[in-house]
Order: C-alpha cells, then structure tokens, then sequence
C-alpha cells in the first residue's frame, strides 16, 4: 500500500516566461505519474497547485500558504532566481525543501533547496572554454536585469579576461524588455566574435529576430554566433526561426519531437530523486534534506545531490540549434557542481579586491 503525500508546484504558467514554466510543470506531473504507477515506490505525490504568474511579489506568499495550510513540505518551482530567493525566507521558517530545476548562476547553497539543475562550472565555463577557441575572444554580454544576468556576466567577465579575451560590451534588460535598438546598434557597431546572451523569455526571443536581421544585413562576413546556458527546446517554437544556429550548453537536449528539455527532464527527475529518498522511510517527508541524504548514502544507494552542497551531478552538453533541433556538438563526463567555483583542479576565478579609499 502506497502512502500519500502533497507536494507543491509553483511555476508560473502564464507571465513573461510561461513557456520555461509550463515546460517544468509538466515535467513534475509526468514524474509524478511515473511515481505513483511505479509499485517500485511506497509513496505517490498528490499535487497542490499555484501560478505566481511571473510576478514576483506572489511566489512568496503562494509558497507560505502551501506550508502552513495545504500539508506540502516539498516544492518544485521558481525557475527565476529571484523567485527562488524570494521563497528561501519561508522554508527556513516553515521547514520546507524547494526542489529547484532549472540552470542557475551558483554562489549559493541553502540548507532547503535541492538544486537539481547546472551551475556555471557545469554549463557556462564549459562553453566558454569551448567557444573562445572556435570563435575568438571577442565577446558582447546581454541580460536579464535580475540577478542570473548579473552573475552570468560577472563570470563570463573573470572567464574571457583570464584568456586574454576582451569583453566589448555588457548590458542588461528589464524582464520582458523588447526595444532592443540601442543593443542592435552596438552589436552593429562592436561585430564580437560571439554573443552570450542570458535574456530571458520575450527578451531572449526578440533579441534573437533581431540578431537574425542584423546577420542579413551584413553578410557572411559576420556571423554572430550566439551563447546561452538557458534555451532549451520547448522555447524553439517561441523564438522561430531566429534561433537557428544558436549554441547552448546544458545537462540534457532531446529530440524536439516527443522528447525533453532540460527544464521539463531535470523537473521529472525531481520527482523521482524525491520517490528514491522517501522509499522504505515513512515519516521522511518531515526530515530535513540533509538527513533524508544522508540517509540514502548510509543505505547504500547515494543520491545524485552532493550531502555537502545540495547540488546535483550533471553531464556536460554543448548543442548548436539546427533544422528546428538540437545537435550535439560536444559532451563532457557527469561532474560534480562547484556552486561557489572553489575547487582547485583549475585556475579559481579571481573574485575584484576591494579597498578603502578616502
């Protein structure tokens, strides 16, 4: 007999990116589903939903009323990381898990999230260190105003320079920002070996058709290949055509036809990482994450998250959009996360010295 357990979803299905959202929901209800026709497992989910709509004032209170009135102690959701911090305050007071599936910019590690997707010593080091030698290092960066566009371009910055590279310009969008002219003309202007794009949503869409444009105009003498470690397949039909050629690096890339992106995929393993760890242990829902890892490792079966990080093992996959699909371009090993980018099997990224001037 199957015990019964509520868990949370909170991505937004409608806002200024549905697409990423709709994409993990339904990835967290085909695992759910897998779960709970699986007799392998002693647990089947039963969902508790809310649509924070992409505004941000909402995630917080949406996920405090699933803590404390709907009997969920485990979320999946909040693809943005300002969602995700925004949340973090009340599972700490309510002891909840946020399951987190979606690519993000590292240097954090809370005690009640499970980060089940890249960081950037999985997605945006790799690409860079594969396309400055194919491209040349001469790099434009545009993103997101929020924090995984700050953070992206910081390490892009640290990453390009350590090469002897040069970054022609950096600039930043409000989410959902599509008066690109000042950008276009720049890029126009600047004609960088490569573009690495951390836009999001309707940003990202339009910037591409305007990239594509702008390749028209000047020819095949400026290509303009274009960087992202957050385009999956499910935002080909939103972006058209302008998105073919577009380079990304991620964990996994299916066939556009029937198959997964990494939103959707990362989320539908979630779920089952969740199934693994409570299997055999009733009353584990109300552990910490922590000791529900620990557990599984004293058992013999180890999860894919890191006991020490909370991060999750990923291979390494860099593809080039191409015919409306993903082609494989290069795949590293699995690796471990590096959230804070410490290890020391590589130059560390040197963080800016700061001192006091008077």
């Amino acid at each position: 007999m199957k015990r019964n357990l509520s868990i949370g979803v909170l991505h937004s299905a409608s806002g200024p990116y549905a697409v990423l959202g709709r994409a993990a929901r339904s990835g967290v209800l085909r695992g759910v589903a897998e779960v709970n026709a699986d007799a392998a497992f002693d647990v089947a989910f039963s969902v508790v939903e809310s649509d924070p709509e992409g505004r941000l004032d909402r995630y917080a209170p949406l996920c405090r009323d699933m803590l404390r009135n709907a009997g969920v102690r485990h979320v999946f959701g909040c693809l943005t990381s300002s969602s995700r911090k925004e949340v973090i305050p009340e599972l700490e007071r309510l002891d909840g898990v946020l399951w987190y599936c979606a690519p993000y910019e590292g240097f954090e590690a809370s005690e009640q999230v499970a980060y089940m997707h890249s960081c950037p010593n999985q997605h945006l080091l790799p690409l860079l260190d594969w396309a400055m030698p194919t491209f040349g290092r001469r790099a434009a960066l545009v993103g997101s105003n929020y924090i995984w566009g700050w953070e992206i371009a910081q390490i892009a910055r640290e990453r390009i320079g350590a090469a002897g590279g040069e970054i022609l310009s950096d600039r930043y969008l409000a989410i959902g920002d599509t008066e690109l002219d000042h950008l276009i003309a720049e890029i126009r202007a600047l004609r960088p070996d490569f573009i690495v794009n951390s836009l999001i949503g309707e940003s990202s869409y339009t910037f591409l058709a305007r990239v594509a444009g702008l390749r028209a105009d000047l020819g095949e003498a400026c290509a303009l290949p274009v960087l992202s470690c957050n385009f999956t397949e499910v935002e080909i039909g939103a972006a058209g055509a302008a998105a073919e050629g577009l380079y990304s690096a991620g964990p996994y890339f299916e066939a556009a036809a029937g198959g997964l992106g990494s939103f959707a995929e990362t989320s539908r393993l979630a779920v089952h990482e969740l199934a693994r760890l409570l299997r055999g242990n009733a009353g584990g829902e109300t552990l910490p994450l922590a000791q529900l890892l620990a557990g599984a490792a004293r058992q013999g079966r180890p999860s894919r998250l890191d006991p020490d990080t909370q991060h999750a093992r990923q291979p390494v996959v860099i593809a080039q959009l191409r015919g409306g699909r993903f082609r494989e371009v290069l795949r590293l090993p699995e690796i471990a996360a590096d959230p804070y980018l410490s290890r020391r099997d590589r130059a560390p990224l040197a963080r800016p010295m700061l001192k006091v001037v008077s």
